[in-house]
């Protein structure tokens, strides 16, 4: 015969059969109404979590532990990762890029070597179809931080200057961008043929062969030493290189 043992109090045993029923009765009725509200209650649904803002840059050196560059990165791919979250895939046109461009300044000024956040300015942020109020923007924050270290950081300017004139059709934009590269990265690192960038564009060449002399000038400069860093870009020149050859008219 069923036993049940008291948890506290002398060590005596009951049989089951003494457990007053309306104990028994209110445990089995709060089993069925936990069944039958999970079978009414709709599935639930992935919502999704605004980007909070940085934390003061002086709270992110002393969080670094004297790493700065490694707590730089980590958010970096921490904020690249933002539109996948658990459930939901946010477009890039929906996020909040006032925040977005402060995490980015703030990355920065942890690691003002980093190249990796302009990367993400110019090659992702800058590109988000249909919205070119954020595209503008993005592209003249690339301007902004391209001045505080031209002789690095023209790669990604000389970028949006493209995108400025093929995908903005902005050319007077994508000419001062091209300037800027001229004036300011004068350093002995910096290509003549990106510093000829704005004669390239005023001659109006087409997207795809100027993207293409971007990239691949930038890739054989042995300016990026990164191994991720030359991979997504090599993945792009090779994909540009596909969307041409699909486009161009086979040979009778």
């Amino acid at each position: 015969m069923l036993r049940w043992r008291q948890p506290f109090g002398p060590r005596d045993e009951r049989p089951i059969g003494a457990i007053p029923r309306w104990v028994t009765a209110g445990f089995v009725a709060l089993l069925a109404l936990k069944i039958v509200l999970r079978a009414v209650s709709p599935a639930p649904r992935a919502a999704a979590v605004d980007l909070e803002a940085p934390p003061p840059i002086a709270v992110m050196r002393v969080a670094s532990l004297g790493e700065p560059a490694a707590l730089a990165y980590g958010g970096a791919l921490r904020l690249q990762a933002f539109d996948s979250q658990p459930g939901i895939s946010l477009p890039y046109a929906l996020l909040d890029y006032g925040r977005i461009e402060r995490w980015l300044e703030a990355l920065l000024a942890l690691d003002p070597a980093a190249q990796y956040p302009l990367v993400m300015a110019s090659h992702l942020y800058a590109q988000v179809g249909g919205q070119p109020e954020k595209q503008r923007a993005m592209s003249d924050f690339v301007h902004r931080e391209f001045l505080r270290d031209p002789d690095h950081r023209w790669p990604w300017l000389a970028h949006v200057a493209i995108m400025a004139r093929h995908r903005l059709h902005d050319l007077p934009r994508a000419i001062r961008y091209a300037d800027a590269i001229r004036d300011h990265a004068t350093g002995p690192g910096v290509p003549s043929w990106a510093r000829q960038m704005h004669i390239f564009l005023r001659e109006d060449a087409g997207e795809v062969e100027a993207a293409k002399a971007l990239l691949g000038g930038l890739l054989a400069s042995g300016t990026i030493t990164d191994p991720r860093e030359i991979a997504f870009l090599t993945e792009r020149l090779n994909a540009m290189a596909g969307d041409e050859n699909s486009t161009r008219p086979s040979k009778p």
